[in-house]
């Protein structure tokens, strides 16, 4: 009983340790009435990989439903308000199951009241507005709509306004959740609203989003300067005709959501490439920390091409930039001097295997088409070197009746044979009838010759087309003889005289 007392002690006491030094990461939001609002748990925190969350308002610890007919319920990861209400101000309390970092998020929610541009009543100056963003005089620019829902809420028809009033003319163009202001002055400054419709469920709502918009002349004024981590002004080398895909990873205050995006030629990429959409600009992902968020926007190349190399691809987020540039990659010489030695002994080996295959069709054929002419001799001379280097003996064995076992015992006998086998020099070659499967019932000459020359083994008949010299026996045989010593040309005097 003590021991399973231990072990249940043993098991939840870490869990007990770890809930106790979970450090809380508390973000303080504000929302307006009648609003739809979402917020994120796995975005903010920094879990060590995938993670479920589940969502609380604090003290209780009944989880928010998940009923999505319900007006506050939980989206995968995400709690909903559909809309917000006053009575919603409070803490609400994320928790995942990602035990190793033991994560967890409290969201402190005020929820005040506030009049949108395009609804009843006037806008409150009093209100703080809820997003910072800054416009750089003299340049194209771009404000963004920071409005964050899960995937599956579809976001649409999107307008702008300033000062409440619908902003129109060329210099503005509305692309998605973004406001493209082109040659921004001073004048652009002001509290720009959001407004966009909000579809899941087939349910709709209204969601507004206002901005303070402040202007600048200057890099570095403000005092709130987005950090542009990478790119850092660097060259990436890069196949021709390969996919290729850059983030550019921004650090950026908390109350201080400039727009981030691509531009290629002064000109945002979307636009640049709209016809061929062969370089992209990516969706936007960030992560919330307590004293900044972390963002990352990709630009995607499909298929790099020439016309790539040395153009600067900048990163925009707010009066910050980047960029990087594409080079061709430097030839791998030590790549290249290894395929060439492999080709080398490939050409090597294959050389050797076609002579070890066809290496007697070879000599033969050299026998016959380059005659051995040597030192002028006389034609006698000739014949009888001819002779001497012709002698062959030709030994057959036949499998089926081996007769060498008295040779065998007679050690005179076996002397004999291996002075006129070995050391008179007299070229041996062996024909086997058939397959000998073993040479220890032969005198050790024998052997030796079946060691060091091999054996040349009859594989045809007696009839007429196996006697042919073009046979393979007959040019294994041809192969062990000695090539054709020809005389030189001589005077048919000398003939005559001979």
């Amino acid at each position: 009983m003590l021991s399973l007392l231990l072990c249940v002690v043993s098991i939840a006491l870490p869990r007990f340790i770890r809930a106790d030094a979970c450090e809380d990461l508390t973000l303080q939001e504000m929302a307006s009435v009648d609003q739809p609002t979402a917020f994120n748990c796995i975005y903010s925190l920094p879990t060590s990989g995938k993670a479920d969350a589940t969502w609380y308002k604090y003290p209780s610890k009944i989880p928010i439903s998940k009923n999505t007919q319900s007006r506050i319920y939980q989206n995968q990861n995400w709690i909903l308000f559909l809309p917000v209400k006053g009575e919603d101000s409070g803490i609400y309390q994320c928790l995942t199951n990602d035990t190793d970092i033991c994560p967890r998020m409290r969201v402190n929610l005020t929820v005040f009241e506030k009049y949108w541009c395009g609804a009843s009543g006037n806008s409150q100056l009093n209100v703080p507005h809820e997003y910072k963003q800054i416009l750089q005089v003299g340049r194209d620019d771009i404000l963004m709509c920071h409005l964050n829902f899960p995937n599956n809420f579809y976001l649409d028809s999107v307008k702008w306004y300033k000062d409440c009033i619908e902003i129109e003319g060329e210099r503005f163009i509305s692309r998605g959740k973004k406001l493209l202001v082109k040659n921004v002055s001073v004048e652009d400054r002001g509290n720009y609203e959001c407004q966009a419709s909000l579809t899941h469920a087939k349910k709709q709502h209204t969601v507004f989003n206002s901005i303070s918009v402040t202007v600048t002349e200057k890099v570095g004024s403000g005092g709130r300067i987005p950090k542009i981590i990478y790119p850092k002004n660097n060259s990436i080398e890069v196949k021709l005709g390969s996919m290729l895909i850059v983030n550019c990873n921004i650090t950026d205050t908390r109350d201080n959501t400039n727009p981030r995006c691509w531009r290629v030629n002064n000109t945002l990429v979307d636009d640049y490439y709209g016809e061929s959409k062969r370089i992209q600009e990516g969706i936007e992902n960030y992560t919330i920390f307590p004293e900044h968020i972390f963002y990352t926007v990709n630009i995607t190349f499909l298929e790099v091409k020439m016309e790539d190399y040395g153009r600067p691809f900048m990163c925009h987020a707010g009066v910050s930039a980047a960029f990087f540039i594409l080079k061709l990659p430097v030839p791998d010489f030590q790549a290249y001097l290894i395929g060439g030695l492999l080709i080398l002994t490939g050409a090597v080996v294959s050389a050797m295997c076609i002579y070890n295959i066809f290496k007697i069709d070879i000599v033969l054929w050299y026998r016959s088409s380059f005659h051995s002419a040597g030192p002028i001799e006389a034609v006698v001379n000739v014949i009888d070197e001819n002779i001497r280097l012709c002698r062959r003996l030709i030994i057959i064995i036949d499998p089926d009746e081996l007769s060498f076992d008295l040779l065998k015992n007679l050690s005179e006998e076996q002397i004999a044979v291996y002075s006129a086998l070995i050391q008179d020099g007299i070229k041996v070659i062996l024909i086997e009838l058939g397959k000998v499967k073993d040479y220890t019932a032969l005198p050790e000459s024998i052997q030796y010759i079946k060691q060091k020359h091999g054996a040349v083994q009859w594989s045809g008949d007696f009839t007429e087309q196996s006697q042919c010299a073009k046979t393979k026996f007959w040019k294994k045989v041809r192969y062990h003889m000695p090539p054709k010593r020809w005389p030189p040309s001589c005077p048919a005097a000398e003939v005559h005289a001979l």
